[in-house]
């Protein structure tokens, strides 16, 4: 468990583990960040965030718990490179957004005196850089915790503890399988559908016209063209069900309009109001 003396590193301070370092050493928890970035490093010191920092991988030596916000790839070749400076008995968890093939990439290669145990924090947003890390961000979000077989229960506790010292107030559990499920549709569903719309055709000459229906559907769709791709093959499987579930719906639609079903048309919309009700905070 977490507690004064828990020393924490964080590795990759972009967004979300810039929020990280933000939340706990407001909370007075002894943070080291790790980042490639010298001018992110600087940033997190001056603000307090840190209390020590920099790209030497051997800076994790004396972490009891530490957290990767690194791209699925790095982060398993950070660990191929550099588990040797993990402490021993330490804990290790991520914030990645795909979790099967993680963790049994990480699995595969880990020292069997670290734990790691795999989390899904979601609380992302379309912006990268700790310029726009906010810890604020998670508040009313959902932490997700995607325990195994190989996990402790004191470890799966752990993580529900740290959620709540960053600020999530919805936690659970879910399997890897279930997980990524789930994300293929919430998360890499949406995102696939905001890329599609603005590239159906170039209409950025209607900037000036257009209202909030589109700005709110098209937001995500300012991507992170480095990490997205690796995700969506990641889970590939999962991804290209729910399109193909999509464009079948979408396509139904098409046939309502062009057969001019009104009644067709006005249940699809009574059944889409009263799914979406229940998203509603």
């Amino acid at each position: 468990m977490i507690d004064k003396n828990t020393k924490i590193a964080v590795i990759g301070l972009g967004v979300l583990g810039g929020s990280y370092v933000q939340a706990l050493s407001a909370k007075g928890y002894h943070c080291t960040g790790i980042d490639i970035d010298e001018n992110t490093i600087a940033l997190a010191k001056d603000k307090g965030w840190i209390e020590k920092g920099g790209r030497d991988p051997q800076l994790v030596k004396d972490a009891d718990l530490v957290v990767f916000a690194l791209y699925p790839h790095v982060f398993v070749n950070w660990l191929k490179e550099n588990q040797q400076y993990l402490k021993a008995g330490c804990l290790i968890t991520d914030v990645t957004g795909v979790k099967r093939e993680v963790i049994r990439s990480v699995n595969e290669i880990l020292r069997k005196d670290v734990e790691f145990i795999a989390c899904h924090p979601m609380a992302g947003r379309e912006s990268r850089g700790i310029h726009f890390a906010d810890a604020s961000r998670f508040e009313k979000a959902n932490f997700i915790i995607v325990p195994t077989e190989n996990n402790t229960q004191e470890a799966i506790e752990t993580m529900k503890q740290l959620a709540s010292l960053l600020g999530f107030t919805r936690i659970s559990q879910l399997s890897a399988e279930e997980h990524d499920r789930m994300i293929g549709f919430l998360s890499q569903l949406t995102h696939v559908i905001a890329v599609s719309l603005m590239n159906v055709s170039d209409n950025t000459h209607l900037v000036d016209y257009t209202g909030d229906s589109f700005r709110d559907l098209t937001r995500i769709a300012k991507i992170n063209e480095d990490m997205w791709p690796e995700l969506f093959i990641l889970n590939k499987d999962n991804l290209v069900r729910e399109i193909n579930d999509f464009s079948d719906e979408l396509l139904r639609f098409r046939d309502l309009l062009v057969n001019e079903d009104t009644e067709g048309m006005k249940q699809k919309m009574i059944q889409s109001t009263e799914r979406r009700k229940k998203f509603d905070r």
